[in-house]
């Protein structure tokens, strides 16, 4: 049997992040993809200028008849908007027999707001009990964390500090933090860090939703958790190299990259 991986995120017209960005992912690494919708974005690669949230029953009506259906060995979530919406999905995961990734889009890569304040405490203390990863960027991580992080070292003791909110296991992504890019991963109970190479280019829009979708991909195929990440973060990296340079503003990576 394929292999199912499902998102429950945001939805991007442009197409470069949200949950068309995750299925975009999940097919090319050979997983079928299925979603849950929880919000709509009016936006293009220059920015966003509108947003509806979906009714938290309607999005709680998706993902039950998905489950009745199309069961996941895999899923994520991105962008929920409100805590109404992440307390469903928190009531949900605690029934999950399968890895749960928590993105926690809270930014969009414009700068427009995609989780209320409400929300983050609701996933701070809901949601990431229930979460296998939990994949924040840095301004993510200090929000989550409560704690700057400006250096490698304060991106490991973020990580530190957000497991003890309950997740199994925490990936601070570092392209924020200067130099070259490390990715720190706190996974049974040590720090494993994957080193890269930063890519000169302005079109990085979904680079988060994407490599979250690529380790949810991975471990819909039943890899370990550490080379599902080493496995998304080399093949982003390819994705950034060969971004196809759509649109006026910040464009997409390549999902058609090689995996």
């Amino acid at each position: 049997m394929m292999p199912i991986a499902l998102t429950l995120a945001g939805s991007d017209p442009s197409g470069g992040a949200g949950l068309q960005a995750d299925l975009k992912t999940f097919h090319q690494h050979g997983v079928y993809g299925t979603s849950v919708v929880t919000l709509l974005t009016v936006q293009n690669t220059r920015g966003v200028r509108r947003l509806e949230v979906v009714p938290p029953s309607v999005v709680e009506a998706q993902l039950t008849c998905l489950l009745e259906d199309l069961v996941p060995t895999a899923a994520k979530t991105g962008a929920l908007g409100t805590a109404p919406v992440v307390e469903v999905v928190a009531r949900a995961a605690v029934r999950f027999a399968f890895p749960l990734v928590v993105d926690p889009v809270m930014i969009s890569k414009h700068g427009h707001p995609l989780l209320d304040r409400a929300a983050q405490e609701v996933m701070r203390y809901a949601l990431f009990p229930r979460a296998f990863l939990v994949t924040p960027n840095v301004p993510e991580a200090e929000a989550m964390s409560g704690r700057p992080v400006k250096t490698l070292s304060e991106a490991r003791d973020a990580a530190k500090a957000i497991a003890q909110l309950g997740p199994k296991n925490v990936l601070v992504k570092g392209g924020h933090l200067d130099g070259a890019p490390v990715d720190v991963l706190f996974h049974a109970g040590e720090l494993i860090e994957f080193k890269g190479s930063r890519v000169d280019t302005p079109h990085t829009h979904g680079t988060g939703c994407t490599l979250s979708a690529a380790i949810t991909a991975w471990l819909a195929q039943g890899l370990e958790l550490p080379e599902a990440v080493a496995r998304a973060k080399a093949w982003l990296t390819a994705a950034l190299r060969t971004a196809p340079g759509l649109g006026q503003g910040a464009g997409p990576v390549n999902h058609f990259a090689k995996v």
